[in-house]
């Protein structure tokens, strides 16, 4: 099997108010290259937790973190920064569009930090890909909450990540602009080979992954 993300015993321990919270407690599995993984459980089972340990987002309290054959606990915030912008992309609930920014300019800003050429070429083409070609001029809050999941999708994918990370990406939207954008999260997948892993409350959009983790209590369970 070719690996691309591989975790041994991983734990995250967070400060809380009454001290130490343990949220990730021991969590071993292999992702393999091409995949697409759902992450599944209830609320505070460590689902998002575990996505931000495979970004990079959140450092590992112990046990192992590897990427591409990269220690990801090994790399300073800068090194991570670098290695995400090379190799993963990350979707979020909650969109984080750049709000003083269009749409257009919004899918450039990865390849403009890489120091693409084209950045402004490829941001207008993976628009289109989403169906938004005609909509590049309009800022976050003129666009819908779909449309917004959309130029998220389109920034996350525009670098040709070879991870694709979603976190309830379709939490905020509704039933038809969720099934939408899932739609085009997975044709985004298969048009650049990547590998996909998402976390999910929705049973049918587990349903579509080749494989389903369960999550409870900070540990992953039978599925």
């Amino acid at each position: 099997m070719n690996t691309v993300l591989e975790m041994s015993k991983a734990r995250l321990t967070l400060k809380g108010n009454a001290g130490p919270v343990e949220i990730l407690r021991g969590i071993t599995l292999a992702v393999a290259a091409g995949e697409s993984l759902a992450l599944i459980g209830p609320s505070g089972s460590g689902k998002s937790s575990l996505l931000m340990l495979m970004a990079g987002l959140e450092r590992a309290s112990g046990g192992s973190v590897s990427a591409f054959g990269q220690d990801l606990t090994r790399l300073d915030e800068d090194g991570l920064a670098r290695f995400r912008r090379g190799n993963m992309g990350v979707v979020f609930q909650s969109f984080h569009l750049i709000p003083t920014m269009t749409a257009l300019e919004n899918v450039a800003v990865p390849l403009e930090i890489a120091g693409a050429p084209d950045a402004a070429q490829r941001a207008r083409e993976e628009l289109a890909a989403v169906g938004l070609g005609a909509r590049g001029g309009h800022y976050p809050s003129q666009l819908s909450g779909g449309e917004q999941q959309r130029v998220a999708l389109a920034r996350a994918s525009v670098p040709r990540p070879k991870l694709l990370l979603a976190d309830e990406p379709t939490g905020n939207l509704d039933a038809a602009n969720g099934a939408a954008i899932m739609d085009l999260l997975f044709g985004l997948r298969d048009r650049h080979g990547a590998t996909l892993v998402m976390v999910t409350h929705a049973p049918e959009l587990a349903a579509r992954c080749d494989r389903v983790l369960r999550m409870a209590d900070g540990r992953l369970v039978a599925a």
